[in-house]
């Protein structure tokens, strides 16, 4: 399957005033973008985005501290662990997460209902990779939910990686956001249906 792929820098130059079509012209051919990308969503749930403000020095930066991170031994990383808290900080080592797939009913009878070549892979067990939460943005000053707002957790010997990781979210999030903006166009909807939703804290 080919996903397209969008440069968000033409919806990035027009939303700050600086198109370089004549206004109709540039607001066609924002249409048709924004097209592609709710048509993507729609039809396969995935699109690949560029993103100008998103280098590839920033990618490299990110990449190099996690995979330090990650070449670490497993006792190592196991001090970064948080299962009181449900994993919803810090490292999640391999063989803890179940996919749903294995545990829903109703999800497993879906599945076999499918054309068999339609049928998604099911995995046979426990997840095996690790993985890090590690939350960027805001926390609610008032929550119901400490546990899924707790303070970070940040590896020894890594003093670049509470940066790295926040710059790195942030960049993610805008890009998320501005996606979620041209779908809504491209959806006929207005363009903060679902930013306004993303928006909203929940207490």
């Amino acid at each position: 399957m080919d996903l397209p792929v969008v440069d968000l820098a033409p919806f990035l130059q027009a939303a700050a005033g600086d198109a370089a079509a004549s206004p109709a012209e540039a607001e066609e051919a924002l249409r048709a973008l924004c097209a592609t990308v709710s048509a993507s969503l729609r039809d396969t749930g995935a699109l690949l985005v560029k993103d100008p403000r998103c280098t590839a020095a920033d990618n490299d930066r990110f990449l190099d501290v996690v995979e330090r991170y990650f070449a670490r031994s497993d006792d190592s990383k196991r001090l970064q662990e948080r299962p009181h808290l449900h994993y919803q900080v810090g490292v999640t080592p391999e063989g803890v997460e179940v996919p749903r797939s294995l545990v829903d009913k109703e999800m497993q009878d879906r599945i076999k209902s499918m054309p068999e070549e339609f049928q998604p892979a099911t995995p046979k067990g426990p997840d095996p990779k690790w993985r890090y939460m590690w939350r960027v943005g805001p926390r609610p000053s008032n929550t119901r939910f400490k546990e899924l707002n707790a303070e970070p957790v940040i590896p020894d010997g890594l003093p670049e990686w509470k940066e790295t990781m926040d710059s790195w979210g942030s960049k993610m999030i805008s890009a998320i956001e501005v996606v979620a903006e041209m779908a809504a166009i491209g959806f006929g909807l207005s363009k903060d249906a679902f930013t306004s939703l993303m928006k909203e804290v929940m207490l």
